[in-house]
């Protein structure tokens, strides 16, 4: 299979809420805007989409109907400092305050309205123990 774009689709009973926020704090706009579904593009990059859809509409098999469960999107960003000044400055749930990571991150995590935790991060040099983990 030769896949031409890959992106996740947040499934939520709060369609439009949820657009909006990643259209106001994570600069995303949309390309395509339904009352069931939207998909949204980076401002910045449009190889990064998101697409919201209504978990109820007729599209989705019976079996997987309902809302999002189990989510986190992470967002690599080159000044993580700047975005979590932002986030907080925005009032946006901070689920986990901005601290680094001996696994090799700098990162908060906050939530869209959907429940939908995204973790907002900044590569730096892992600790030795988990530098030894990674790949060539």
């Amino acid at each position: 299979m030769k896949c031409t774009q890959f992106y996740p689709v947040i499934m939520t009973d709060k369609v439009q809420e949820t657009a909006d926020f990643y259209v106001s704090n994570f600069r995303f706009h949309k390309v395509f805007d339904s009352d069931w579904y939207l998909h949204l593009q980076s401002a910045e990059d449009p190889d990064v989409n998101i697409a919201v859809l209504d978990g109820t509409h007729e599209t989705i098999p019976a079996v997987g109907r309902g809302r999002v469960s189990g989510l986190l999107i992470n967002f690599e960003v080159e000044n993580v400092d700047k975005e979590y000044d932002r986030a907080k400055a925005a009032n946006l749930p901070i689920l986990l305050e901005l601290r680094d990571e001996p696994f090799g991150q700098r990162h908060f995590i906050t939530q869209d309205p959907s429940g939908v935790m995204i973790d907002v991060i900044k590569p730096i040099p892992p600790s030795a123990e988990f530098a030894a983990q990674f790949a060539d």
